[in-house]
């Protein structure tokens, strides 16, 4: 069994769902700062959580581990639909596939 809350995981999928463009981020990191930097690029709102100022940050880290099987951050999320980390957006980004997501979820950018 888990040690991670049922809320904790709530919170995860409620932000997840709320938002069209959810980061989960420490603020001190490159690849998340990266990652954002992308997005505010291509002028796409986007929600960043960042763990290390969260009371519950390790525990919500976690429950993306369990949900994503990615331990890392950033740990992404684009009209519900799981992206992956840094590498995994910018290959998105590169490939055509973020614009697709993003036009999908009704979001316009500068691409």
């Amino acid at each position: 069994m888990s040690v991670i809350s049922q809320g904790i995981r709530d919170l995860v999928k409620k932000c997840i769902a709320n938002n069209k463009v959810m980061v989960f981020s420490k603020s001190y990191c490159p690849y998340c700062i990266g990652a954002k930097d992308l997005f505010d690029d291509l002028d796409v709102p986007y929600k960043a959580m960042e763990l290390n100022d969260e009371p519950s940050g390790a525990e919500i880290q976690q429950a993306l581990a369990e949900l994503t099987n990615q331990k890392t951050v950033p740990n992404i999320f684009v009209n519900r639909k799981h992206i992956g980390g840094s590498d995994a957006l910018r290959s998105a980004y590169e490939s055509g596939k973020l614009e697709k997501l993003l036009t999908e979820a009704g979001l316009k950018s500068n691409m």
